[in-house]
């Protein structure tokens, strides 16, 4: 009995998911823990913005839109014909809308706050209003602390409300979405 238990929970240890697969819509899949990685069948090297040439892992709220899609989202983005790394916030909520007067904070259990504001630490691009990608040097940072923790809390501040909402977002699965993302980043037909 205590070896069907032991290797039970051995079993229950092991990564959630964590088998790429090729699903229906042309791209590679895996599950890892909290975070779903992507990457498309094709490459389309002068596609207009970064969908056509990139990989992605993305994990999101519990909290959903009216859409029933995270309201709130991390995106880890790979670009395929570089190997640059990007980070993006969607922020999606079913009522209200960023307010970009005031920041967008992170706070990984024990640290500081990182606090980025849109113009500074924070833009948009491709003409989407509800992505933000993180700049430089706020990108390195945060994906290197999402490397090394489980969970993280997201506080964006909505307008016409005084408390941002919070948020929390697992960080189980970023290591091996990253490796994911690396590993078929160039496995495509015309490659």
């Amino acid at each position: 009995m205590r070896k069907a238990i032991g290797l039970a929970a051995l079993l229950l240890a092991g990564p959630a998911g964590a088998e790429p697969f090729h699903h229906a819509y042309g791209e590679w899949r895996e599950y890892n823990r909290d975070w779903l990685a992507a990457c498309p069948d094709t490459i389309v090297e002068d596609a207009p913005d970064y969908a056509g040439y990139s990989c992605f892992a993305s994990t999101g709220s519990a909290e959903v839109n009216d859409a029933n899609l995270p309201a709130y989202k991390l995106t880890l983005i790979r670009n395929r014909l570089d190997g640059a790394l990007d980070l993006a916030i969607t922020v999606s909520p079913a009522r209200g809308e960023y307010d970009p007067d005031r920041a967008i904070v992170l706070q990984f259990g024990g640290g500081a706050p990182l606090a980025l504001r849109l113009g500074t630490a924070l833009e948009t691009r491709f003409g989407v209003t509800n992505q933000f990608f993180v700049l430089e040097p706020q990108r390195t940072v945060l994906i290197d602390a999402m490397k090394a923790r489980a969970s993280v809390t997201l506080s964006v501040p909505l307008k016409g409300q005084s408390r941002p909402v919070e948020t929390w977002l697992s960080l189980q699965g970023v290591m091996a979405s990253l490796d994911f993302m690396a590993s078929y980043a160039r496995r495509v037909a015309q490659y």
